[in-house]
């Protein structure tokens, strides 16, 4: 491998290795659970603002959020030391909502570099063989 592409790839693999993992905190968003809301009609507005439910606030897709919690209306209910969380994700308590669209892009952009960076490759050496063969005629 010769220095230029050597060089090359190394700055590549270097770029890649440090711009990564500093990128990830500038996309981050805050994830909300049920768990961030006091009442029902706070968290049932937020799905409202975003009815594509990425935080899945409406685990069982009915169109009302956060179905545990209290309403404003009705008294509070405080929790007995005995009652412990059911169903965990599934019931809206937590959980991540994936990779956010700018990640996906992200990766499918990496990989998209890790296979231009290998044809390159095979082509460069390619070359370099018709080229080395037809030097011997």
């Amino acid at each position: 491998m010769n220095v230029p592409i050597r060089a090359s790839a190394t700055a590549a693999l270097t770029i890649l290795l440090t711009a990564g993992p500093a990128t990830a905190p500038a996309h981050a968003q805050t994830d909300l659970d049920c768990s961030d809301f006091v009442f029902q009609e706070d968290a049932q507005a937020e799905f409202n603002r975003d009815p594509s439910d990425p935080y899945r606030l409406d685990a069982d897709d009915d169109g009302i959020a956060c179905e545990v919690l209290p309403h404003r209306t009705s008294p509070a209910v405080t929790p007995t030391a005995t009652t412990f969380p059911q169903g965990g994700v599934n019931a809206g308590v937590g959980g991540g909502t994936g990779p956010a669209h700018l990640e996906g892009a992200a990766g499918v952009g990496l990989a998209l570099l890790g296979l231009t960076l290998a044809s390159g490759r095979v082509l460069l050496r390619r070359r370099r063989g018709v080229a080395a063969g037809q030097a011997r005629h």
